[in-house]
This record gives structure tokens, C-alpha cells and sequence, in this order.
């Protein structure tokens, strides 16, 4: 077995795996309560509304679809995959390892070991990000953009946006409550809100990749939607929220005015 084909096989079954142990956390649940459960025991004012997080039933079939994708015969030796390598496949080992702690979390001290993993994956993804844009020779295959590029771009939005809320979560078991932190409740989350922009906002612009965008609002938009519920509404938080939700649209309008052939056109002749 060769290199390529062996990357091919183990990307489909830790594929396998990662959907299987993110189906027990559902379904069984694994660990006694689902994911969203677990997550609606930290009342910290960033967490988006519950529809939100449909969003995990698009990234895992854009994953299906570059796992698919990837293991076709006529895809083993090309130079975006080989770039890739095995990172995809990191991801989704991290991806099940993070659900596991995270369902424990009741039954053992895993909650903070959450936000390790959750880092590495964001990492992981990054990487992803970064090594299918770098240049390579000749035309690239017709839907590799759909079907390599998408998912990881979605993905990467999504993980952007949970790392924030993972790391919002460990502190709130660490301190007590975000009023512990010396910002206060509000600020304190209206600063990890600004903090989430100012890694999002060079991916979409610099990067131009507007399905990365389109996620941040999407979360931010279910940030605004959950908390302006709330009883106690954190405004600032609030504020931040559909502000940033305001601007990365822009940003992906931007992104998208700027790919029209005539605004290239007019780059060029400039």
C-alpha cells in the first residue's frame, strides 16, 4: 500500500469514527445529557441559540463530500491532497477526542482538557486552510474548490467560533462566573466577541474566502438571536455581536464586489 492510498483509507475510517462518536453523543447520549445540554449548563453570554448549531449537519456533509472526494483513485497523487496529508485526518481524531472529554465532563474532570484539544483543532484546521491556497502548477481540477476548499473553510468558521465559547466555558468553571474577571460580565463578553473578529476579519478580507464569513455571521447573528432573550440582556455583548455580524458582511460583499470580472478588469488596467 502506498503512501497516498494509505492517507486515502485512513482518512475515510477516522472519518467513520468521528461521525459515529459525535452520533453516540446524540443519540445515546454518551455521558448521560447531548452536547447542547452540556452546554447550556454555562450561562456565559456568547453561546448562540440552539438552531445555531445545525450548522455541524452542513460541515459533516461537506466532509462526507472531501472525504469522498479525496479517496477516488484518479485524486491519490494530487498535489493539493498531498499538501493536506494527513491534517484532515488529525482533525477528526481531535474532533471525536474533544466530544469524548466534553461528554464526560459530569462523570470525570475532562471540561478543561476541552480546551486544549479545541486549540489544537483550530490549529489543525488553519493549517488546512493555509496549505490549500498555497500556489500550485497548472489549473486545478474542475470542483476541487467545492469539494477541498469549502469544507474547510466552513469548518474552520464553526471552530473559530467554538474555541471562543470553549475557552469562555473553562473560564466560567475556573472562576465562578464572568464577573470574577475584572472587565465584569458584559465587557468581559463583548471582548471575546472583538477578539473572534480580529482573527475572522483578515481570513475573509486577505484570504478572500467568503464561506468563512458567512459562518461568523451566522453564529454572531445566533449570539444576538440567544442572549437578546435572556433575562438579564447583556447589551454589550449584544451590540458587539450584531455589530460584528454587520461588518463581516460587509467584508464578504466586499470580498465578493471585488471577484466581479469587471472590478478585475479595471485592478488589471489600474
Amino acid at each position: 500500500m502506498t503512501a497516498d492510498l494509505r492517507r486515502q483509507v485512513l482518512t475515510v475510517l477516522i472519518f467513520i469514527v468521528t461521525i459515529a462518536v459525535n452520533g453516540a453523543a446524540v443519540g445515546i447520549p454518551l455521558g448521560g445529557k447531548t452536547t447542547g445540554e452540556l452546554s447550556d449548563l454555562y450561562p456565559v453570554p456568547i453561546v448562540p441559540a440552539n438552531f445555531v448549531f445545525a450548522i455541524w449537519s452542513v460541515i459533516y456533509t461537506l466532509l462526507l463530500v472531501y472525504t469522498i472526494y479525496q479517496a477516488l483513485p484518479g485524486r491519490r497523487e494530487d498535489p493539493v491532497l498531498r499538501r493536506l496529508g494527513w491534517l484532515p485526518a488529525l482533525s477528526g481524531i481531535l474532533n471525536a477526542v474533544w466530544v469524548v472529554l466534553w461528554q464526560l465532563q459530569e462523570t470525570a474532570p475532562t471540561v478543561l482538557l476541552t480546551v486544549p484539544v479545541m486549540v489544537a483543532l483550530l490549529l489543525t484546521l488553519i493549517a488546512c486552510w493555509a496549505r490549500m491556497r498555497e500556489p500550485q502548477p497548472g489549473p486545478a481540477p474542475r470542483g476541487q474548490g467545492w469539494m477541498v476548499a469549502l469544507p474547510f473553510s466552513v469548518y474552520l468558521g464553526w471552530i473559530t467560533v467554538a474555541t471562543i465559547a470553549n475557552v469562555t466555558q473553562m473560564l466560567w468553571t475556573v472562576l465562578g462566573k464572568p464577573e470574577s474577571i475584572v472587565l465584569g460580565g458584559p465587557l468581559w463578553g463583548a471582548l471575546i466577541l472583538i477578539v473572534g473578529l480580529a482573527i475572522a476579519t483578515p481570513i475573509v478580507l486577505r484570504g478572500r474566502d467568503v464561506a468563512y464569513g458567512v459562518v461568523i455571521v451566522w453564529a454572531y447573528a445566533g449570539i444576538v438571536a440567544k442572549q437578546t432573550a435572556a433575562a438579564s440582556p447583556p447589551e454589550a455583548t449584544i451590540v458587539v455581536a450584531a455589530a460584528g455580524a454587520a461588518w463581516i458582511a460587509v467584508c464578504c460583499l466586499v470580498v465578493v464586489v471585488r471577484s466581479l470580472p469587471g472590478a478585475r478588469s479595471a485592478a488589471a488596467t489600474a
